[in-house]
């Protein structure tokens, strides 16, 4: 029998009592901002002792959850599966459904819980906090201003129904929790050339939100850093949330977008192109809905079925 994978983790303990908080990244292996946004955490609290001792309650950290993509490269692990399609896993399982497993265990430790992702090597996101649109008003409320204090610019409340997401396991414990996608492609890519964590003049909008959620919380004092003219989106039909396959590519080819992440577009309006391999025949995609793009897939090559972009209607905060 497999024995049990332990997620490698730090945590930290506040001398006074308060809740319990994970923070994961690197739940796909191609996801690597997010993985350095929490690594610059556990840096933090380990040399800054004032942190230390200002904080409530037990934080837990996991930079790296799927170990086995990470070393491929790549959004799944060596089985092929996606992590983020297999909780809670099994312990007996594959190396994916091991993994989901021993995730979902942190979980269910947990008070409140927040998972960072970003596109990953294709797909790049409008940063954005979201959700799953909890039966239980209490947890819902809870969720919604998580994500709201995060501080970035979209909030994207969607369907509870999805499953085996990190998400749908804190669901069914009942226990708060929010994901976070960050662009992806060739503009993760970007920020990591120009050294995104190194900056004395300001913190990263991932290691800001995180550390905002434990103002929130109350396991950290200070002011919460807002966002101006945040956009806010609540979806509650079956299915909403689910990025991968909004807009699918009805060929595969050399895609050729007509459109900007975070541009307003009608629906009917022309998304994007796909020319096939010998070159002439084009595809059109066209939007499904008037909305902001808020995913685009950057990058030249498509394969029939791939999602190519997520268009969500917003409203500003209230």
């Amino acid at each position: 029998m497999n024995e049990p994978i332990q997620l490698e983790s730090r945590r930290f303990g506040g001398s006074r009592v308060g809740p319990n908080l994970l923070i994961t990244a690197g739940v796909h292996g191609d996801e690597y901002l997010p993985m350095l946004a929490v690594g610059e955490l556990i840096r933090r609290f380990d040399s800054d002792d004032r942190l230390t001792r200002e904080l409530r309650g037990t934080l837990t950290l996991i930079p790296v959850v799927n170990r086995s993509a990470y070393r491929a490269g790549r959004r799944v692990g060596d089985d092929g599966r996606d992590l983020a399609r297999t909780c809670p896993g099994r312990q007996d399982g594959t190396i994916t459904e091991r993994v989901a497993n021993a995730l979902s265990r942190q979980i269910a430790e947990a008070d409140f819980y927040i998972d960072l992702h970003s596109g990953g090597t294709e797909l790049c996101v409008l940063p954005l906090a979201g959700y799953m649109l909890h039966s239980n008003a209490v947890i819902l409320q809870q969720q919604r201003k998580m994500a709201c204090v995060f501080g970035l610019p979209v909030v994207w409340g969607t369907s509870a129904e999805l499953q085996g997401r990190s998400l749908s396991v804190a669901r069914d414990a009942g226990i708060p929790a929010i994901y976070v996608e960050y662009l992806g492609a060739h503009r993760e890519l970007a920020e990591l050339s120009n050294g995104a964590f190194r900056s004395t003049d300001h913190d990263h909008p991932l290691v800001v939100g995180c550390l905002n959620v434990m103002r929130h919380l109350e396991m950290l004092p200070g002011e919460i850093q807002a966002c101006e003219d945040q956009q806010v989106a609540e979806d509650w039909r079956d299915g909403s949330g689910h990025m991968q396959v909004s807009h699918p590519a009805p060929t595969g080819g050399f895609l050729t977008l007509q459109v900007k992440l975070g541009q307003r577009v009608s629906c009917g309006e022309l998304l994007a192109e796909i020319e096939s391999l010998l070159g002439g025949e084009k595809h059109a995609v066209v939007a499904e809905q008037d909305g902001t793009v808020v995913m685009l897939r950057e990058y030249p090559r498509i394969n029939e079925g791939d999602a190519l972009a997520v268009v969500v209607e917003t409203g500003e905060r209230s």
